[in-house]
């Protein structure tokens, strides 16, 4: 009896063949060919998974995300507990990449961001991927400031002239997070440096 072939996972050893070359190489340095042989299936098999090369570039695109987004999803959940501003501070530092260990996992994220400027298909899932981030940011803010009677109040630094905007404040704080992303990989601030940038914006956004 022939032995049942479980698509979805085959679909994801080919999604992370292709982040670890592209890790190594480049998007540029990747092919058909070498994704084939890193995920140990045959070229007919890719074929079968993913009509075009842009297609699984979209999907290993989308993998990332996910995975990214699922730790964030996770510290959200581990404690209960904890305030709305504690896990703000711990998604956006799973955003930001800053952890040795996904050092590799940022390199491949930003070579993808850097081939949707050229690719509307991968710009729109960076898109998605981005808006459900920004979503994520934004709940919490508005959380917090309900925590601390400020949902509707002013911010504190401005002397009551301006309210605080969840959603602007959640495009600040993915753009601040995504940009020290970059600024870690190419050695302009050390990992402690770039959370010591990010925890002083959330300490100002959301004092105690």
């Amino acid at each position: 009896m022939p032995r049942q072939v479980d698509h979805a996972e085959r679909r994801r050893r080919i999604a992370d063949a292709v982040c670890e070359l592209a890790d190594e190489r480049g998007l540029e340095g990747v092919t058909l060919r070498d994704v084939a042989a890193r995920a140990e299936v045959s070229m007919g098999a890719i074929q079968r998974c993913f009509r075009t090369k842009e297609e699984m570039l979209v999907f290993a695109l989308g993998h990332i995300g996910e995975r990214i987004g699922a730790r964030v999803r996770a510290r959200l959940v581990r404690s209960p507990a904890q305030s709305a501003g504690t896990a703000l501070g711990h998604a956006a530092t799973e955003v930001a990449l800053l952890r040795e260990e996904h050092r590799a996992e940022a390199r491949v994220w930003l070579a993808f961001v850097a081939q949707a400027a050229v690719s509307e298909v991968l710009a729109r899932t960076v898109q998605a991927n981005y808006a459900a981030l920004q979503e994520s940011f934004a709940r919490l803010i508005e959380e917090a400031c309900a925590d601390t009677g400020r949902a509707a109040g002013a911010r504190a630094d401005t002397g009551g002239a301006a309210p605080l905007d969840p959603r602007r404040e959640a495009r600040a704080l993915l753009a601040l997070a995504d940009g020290l992303t970059t600024h870690v990989l190419i050695g302009h601030l050390t990992p402690r440096q770039a959370g010591d940038v990010l925890h002083t914006h959330l300490a100002r956004l959301l004092p105690q």
